[in-house]
């Protein structure tokens, strides 16, 4: 199943198993030192490319550029790079509400008809400008659209014609009875500021926060302005880069438009423990945890907010952070207010795993053990495919694939094989998603993968063979379900409903521990088992037998183990093709 690309925002990642893809080191240099030999490490093995900045105790102790802005003309990164924020921007679109409720003009808890009274009236008036704040509005994300990118993300639009691209769709849900990351909402809300001031987004951005705070590094990203030092987005492509698709900026607009620096940034973190542009009252509401989003993470006004480990530690920090992922960047901000330290990750070359750094960063900062990257399993692989072709690939994979220096990952191996089929090298992919199937035969998502290849090649049967198997291991990858019906399969039989008696039911409930300090809760609510995960959010979980579920949210499956005097004394997640058994204890 081909992975989907990360447009204007992060996410956590649903379970915490990349902990066990790395090393943990503890160095005696000082602090900048090992931020400097982490994050080189991962430019060194192709992870990260862009520029940083750390702060500890409100000073800069670390800023640096890493790779290039412009890799055509050899231009580095430095900490002064202009580079797109993506998702980052939804803290300053929520600071302008803020400004507009502070003097009256906004009333947080108003239906958005209020503001906009041309938005259709059946949804807009039970959707209020917090819900919109918070991602409860139950408006479907843009950005998840079918063919989106395909279809949409180059045109440009007025705000206001944008805004017809999802107005009359049926909301996901009740407004405000769940979290659910809207684009779409922060969207409205660029467009309320316009209605509200009578000017545009851009110019309110620029006199009520990059004025007053000196951000003269910092704006909306107008693709036709000459920007000096503004970075270039890239994607990877085995060991090398390509070009970012264009993305026109009128589409991101509040939800995703602005570009900064490192150091501007610093300064929009150091202007948020006064109220130079809003009051305390409403500063508070501003960080105010609402609703959850990640688990024991709550989703503020365009923040997220909860604890983040330190670094290998158990122990953890309350944080204040959020992502950023836009074609050719991905970026993260995180602000630990107990001691103002700050953490700014800024990469142009999309998809680094931001998440990892400022968990070992946080480690550094704190003094605890921390967590360095491996070589990538998929890029070597790849780069030896391009220069001599698949079989000398596999050779080359066979002989690293074990290494202690490297890590084979699933995903990695899968966007790889998509590269390979995207470039027409059919053959090649197919015998990429064996060898995932191989390394990996419990993950669902690698015959989905296969299965696509071998249905490309026109071998219907065992395209049709591995779609099933795909199914079996994820009864709700409709994907597969969908694939087998194009090939003419009868899936009746795929589509069967598991009950489990309440009494079973309460068996499973309690606390597992899948690994130190990494424990996973089993609940109910009337006859729906839920879990969650040690910072995770909670999910609903199906059962596709008695003691076996599955989750829709993401491909993984929980089995409930007994011991021999038939107790339920153990739980075995399967997620990306491997299983972990966490003991049961309480």
């Amino acid at each position: 199943m081909k992975s989907k690309s990360n447009f204007f925002h992060s996410k956590q990642g649903l379970f915490l198993l990349a902990l066990l893809l790395f090393s943990y080191i503890s160095f005696s240099q000082s602090k900048a030192d090992k931020i400097d030999q982490l994050i080189s490490k991962y430019q060194e093995y192709g992870k990260f490319n862009g520029s940083v900045l750390v702060s500890d105790k409100g000073k800069v102790i670390f800023k640096k550029g890493f790779g290039m802005a412009n890799m055509e003309w050899d231009i580095p990164n430095a900490p002064d790079t202009k580079h797109r924020l993506g998702s980052i921007t939804k803290q300053f679109t929520a600071m302008l509400i803020l400004q507009l409720a502070e003097v009256g003009k906004l009333d947080l808890q108003a239906p958005i008809t209020t503001y906009l009274p041309d938005y259709p009236k059946e949804t807009g008036d039970i959707i209020t400008v917090h819900h919109l704040l918070t991602h409860t509005s139950g408006i479907p994300n843009y950005t998840s659209f079918p063919k989106f990118f395909e279809d949409v993300s180059r045109n440009p639009f007025t705000p206001d014609e944008f805004v017809k691209q999802f107005d009359e769709k049926d909301l996901d849900f009740e407004p405000g009875k769940q979290f659910s990351y809207s684009n779409s909402g922060y969207f409205l809300l660029g467009v309320i500021v316009e209605k509200l001031t009578g000017s545009t987004y851009e110019e309110q951005l620029h006199e009520k926060i990059f004025k007053p705070l000196n951000m003269n590094a910092t704006g909306f990203d107008n693709h036709s302005e000459i920007l000096k030092s503004r970075a270039t987005g890239y994607e990877k492509q085995g060991d090398g880069y390509v070009n970012s698709r264009y993305l026109d900026m009128s589409i991101p607009y509040a939800a995703g438009s602005m570009y900064s620096t490192a150091e501007d940034l610093y300064l929009w973190d150091q202007a948020l423990y006064g109220n130079k542009i809003l009051s305390k009252k409403y500063m508070d509401l501003f960080f105010k945890p609402y609703i959850s989003a990640w688990g024991d993470n709550h989703y503020a006004y365009g923040w997220g907010v909860g604890y983040e480990n330190l670094g290998k530690s158990k122990d953890s920090i309350f944080t204040i952070a959020h992502g950023g992922g836009i074609n050719g960047f991905n970026t993260n901000i995180a602000r630990t207010p107990s001691d103002k330290s700050l953490i700014v990750l800024l990469n142009n070359t999309g998809g680094a795993p931001l998440q990892d750094i400022t968990i070992a960063i946080l480690g550094i900062i704190h003094g605890k053990d921390y967590s360095m990257p491996k070589k990538s399993v998929a890029d070597a692989f790849y780069t030896v495919i391009e220069a001599k072709g698949i079989d000398a690939g596999i050779s080359h994979y066979n002989s690293i694939k074990s290494a202690e220096t490297y890590n084979l990952s699933e995903s990695e191996m899968n966007s790889m094989g998509y590269k390979l089929m995207g470039s027409s090298k059919v053959e090649e992919a197919a015998k990429v998603f064996e060898l995932i199937i191989e390394a990996f035969p419990k993950s669902s998502n690698a015959y989905d993968s296969y299965g696509e290849a071998l249905m490309t090649l026109g071998k219907k049967d065992l395209a049709i063979k591995n779609y099933r198997k795909s199914v079996d291991l994820n009864p709700n990858n409709q994907n597969g379900i969908d694939f087998l019906k194009k090939l003419g399969d009868d899936v009746s039989d795929l589509v069967k409903e598991v009950n489990v008696p309440d009494a079973i039911l309460e068996t499973y409930l309690g606390k597992y521990e899948l690994m130190p300090g990494f424990v996973l809760t089993v609940t109910k609510e009337g006859n729906q088992l839920k879990t969650q995960a040690t910072g995770q959010p909670v999910f609903d979980v199906f059962p596709k037998s008695e003691n076996v579920f599955y989750l829709k949210v993401v491909t993984a499956q929980l089995t409930f183990n007994k011991n021999e005097v038939g107790v339920i004394d153990s739980v075995t997640l399967l997620q990306g093709g491997r299983e972990i058994i966490g003991k049961r204890i309480e």
